[in-house]
């Protein structure tokens, strides 16, 4: 068959320069630093190594110098203009190559050696309501896993520097670094995105089309929103989701420097963070510091503590187990989030649990995380001795804080600028109290969570929670067993006020334990929405508001009673968000009584990569226990099942 023009192009461009192909070149000048000691004693690889460097373009004069890992998240490609070649996943990853280039450039100026590697991450906002969000939790391991073998793949590093901003390559970067024990680790957060001068926040925007469904908005309405969610083109979302949790958890841990998480992307005040951790990591260096004199149990305190005062995402629950695992800490169990939670209301009114919802870049120019924790000081509730990757305790840190230009400078521009009271933003536990800010989690047990559910509590619509402080619900359940599914029944009108919809098989085996940010949002911005509450085995996005209800275990398809609810049942929830406590009970029958539906599957498009996931992480202790993979508890289930098979 003749080729026709399209075909001809592709197979050759027809330029003929292009055939004067070399096969040598001159090399680089110079030579490499060796001395006899080194080619007696050093393994080839190490001296290859520095024959590779030369050949990249590093003067060899410089090769002695330290070498410094940097891994990123990024994704996408820049012009130099900042304009877009090939898009990322999203923002929160498009812009850090910056804070990696400014990290590395001060590290050169030192007389370090760094290097540079990526392991760019997916979008849950992008997956929402989509088979992508099958892979969200299980690419976490996934990058936690590569960002480790980069480390080691190394061998002369002397430090790792890691840059992520979003919901699962930022708790993959700080698995990763807090299993690099014996080096000295710092962690940059990427920041967050501006919100618009004129239109919807990156949470809001994100049900156009459930409110259009409804006939609230108009698609020009939709249309202009969508456009401009996303002010400006780095950094996480504008409200304290699971991205800016995780950030604020990484400050907290001691991993980041002071004042570092939440900065507004592509700012200086941004990119400065990134050349002081640099020096930061050549003090460690120098000091030889190493991750584990930071990652101690009250460095895991504190950010319980700090996690809980700024009420964040309940996914974190999960990632903090995690990065403890890796660090070779014990992990949170229940008993003690509920014992951190019952000292502390939420002090941040912040995105999405109100009252006023002040954005993430506001919150950071109010004092960010060392401001809550001088709240937190004067409360007695920090172990003040932890170090941080600054090189001093928490306690310098706050002491250089509160008496600092940037403080004073950073709440008068919000203040000037803005009209926001820092006060306001970040209160102090008595004033949170007094507007009814409560504290951020509630753990719920019951017929249908025998083994525990959660809710964030503080997020419920206070207008439907009696005097006593404690959420009330009895009424009919619907039941769906995917997302589509439920979230139709939203836009067609199915879901009334007064329903509690449960959503099953979404848990770790139905779903790879996806989130569904989708059925919260639309609930919210309907009129209706704050008298229906949530269940499901699956999660919620961090901006999810609302009575909802998740993490229910045992999951449907382990044989959690919650996959044997009928759409009819009757159901009631009791939230005390004063005790933090709560049930979730079927009341119409004992669902222990009942058999298993036969209908309950996975998703037919739960891809195997995520199956096996779901199997380990369970094998593990699941997501309670951090979803990881404890590698000598799965070799142990593999031996017992050898055994019993005899293979």
């Amino acid at each position: 068959m003749p080729l026709n023009d399209a075909i001809r192009a592709v197979l050759d461009s027809g330029d003929r320069n292009l055939l004067a192909v070399p096969t040598k070149a001159k090399g680089p000048e110079g030579a490499l630093p060796l001395t006899p000691e080194m080619l007696i004693n050093l393994p080839s690889g190490d001296l290859f190594g520095w024959t590779q460097n030369a050949g990249m373009g590093w003067d060899p004069k410089l090769l002695g110098g330290a070498e410094v890992l940097l891994l990123s998240t990024h994704g996408g490609m820049r012009a130099e203009d900042g304009s877009a070649v090939a898009l990322g996943y999203h923002t929160g990853h498009w812009e850090v190559n910056l804070l990696m280039a400014a990290a590395a450039r001060e590290l050169k100026s030192g007389g370090a050696v760094p290097f540079a590697g990526y392991v760019t991450d997916p979008c849950d906002g992008r997956s929402q309501g989509t088979p992508g969000m099958f892979d969200s939790l299980p690419f976490r391991n996934d990058a936690a896993q590569v960002l480790r073998r980069l480390i080691r793949s190394l061998p002369t590093r002397k430090g790792v520097l890691g840059v992520a901003t979003c919901d699962k390559g930022l708790p993959a970067m700080m698995m990763a670094l807090a299993a690099t024990h014996t080096l000295p680790t710092v962690l940059v957060p990427g920041g967050t995105t501006l919100a618009p001068e004129d239109g919807e926040d990156a949470g809001k925007v994100q049900t156009i089309g459930a409110r259009y469904a409804h006939g609230t908005i108009t698609l020009e309405h939709a249309a202009e929103m969508g456009c401009r969610a996303c002010a400006s083109p780095g950094g996480g979302c504008q409200f304290l989701g699971t991205a800016a949790t995780a950030q604020v958890v990484g400050e907290a841990l001691g991993m980041s420097l002071p004042h570092s998480a939440l900065a507004p992307s592509g700012t200086p005040i941004w990119t400065d963070m990134a050349v002081r951790s640099a020096k930061a990591m050549m003090l460690m260096i120098g000091r030889g510091s190493k991750t584990t004199d930071i990652l101690t149990p009250d460095a895991l305190e504190n950010a319980m503590m700090v996690y809980a005062a700024f009420g964040g995402s309940t996914n974190v629950l999960m990632h903090l187990a995690a990065i403890a695992y890796h660090a070779g800490l014990k992990q949170p169990l229940v008993e003690d989030w509920r014992r951190v939670h019952l000292q502390i209301p939420r002090l941040v009114d912040a995105l999405p649990n109100g009252p006023r919802n002040h954005i993430t870049a506001q919150v950071f120019l109010a004092g960010g995380v060392p401001e809550v924790m001088l709240h937190l000081k004067r409360a007695g509730l920090l172990k003040l001795n932890a170090l941080t990757a600054s090189g001093t305790t928490l306690g310098d840190c706050l002491d250089w804080w509160e008496q600092s230009e940037r403080r004073a400078s950073l709440r008068k521009l919000l203040l000037e600028r803005d009209g926001v009271n820092p006060d306001d933003v970040i209160l102090s536990p008595d004033e949170a109290k007094r507007r009814g800010m409560t504290a951020t989690i509630s753990f719920l047990r019951g017929n249908l969570a025998p083994g525990g559910a959660v809710i964030k509590s503080t997020s419920i619509d206070p207008s439907v929670v009696d005097a006593d402080n404690v959420y009330r619900k009895r009424g009919p359940a619907k039941v769906y067993q995917t997302e589509p599914e439920a979230i139709q029944a939203i836009k067609q009108g199915k879901i009334e006020a007064g329903d509690i919809l449960v959503l099953h098989c979404r848990g770790p085996m139905g779903s790879g334990m996806e989130e569904t940010y989708q059925l919260t949002s639309a609930l919210k911005h309907l009129d209706f929405g704050k008298h229906v509450a949530v269940l499901t085995d699956a999660r919620f996005s961090g901006v999810s508001t609302g009575a909802c209800i998740g993490h229910v275990s045992p999951e449907a398809l382990a044989g959690g009673p919650i996959g044997k609810v009928r759409s009819g049942d009757t159901i009631e929830i009791l939230v005390d968000r004063t005790n933090l406590t709560g049930e979730v009970n079927l009341l119409n029958d004992d669902p222990a009584q009942r058999e298993t539906p036969a209908e309950l599957a996975a998703d037919k498009l739960m891809p195997d990569d995520s199956r096996l996931w779901a199997a380990l992480q369970d094998v593990s202790g699941g997501t309670w226990a951090g979803a990881v993979y404890d590698v000598e508890k799965i070799l142990a289930v593999i031996a017992a099942g050898r055994k019993a098979l005899g293979v």
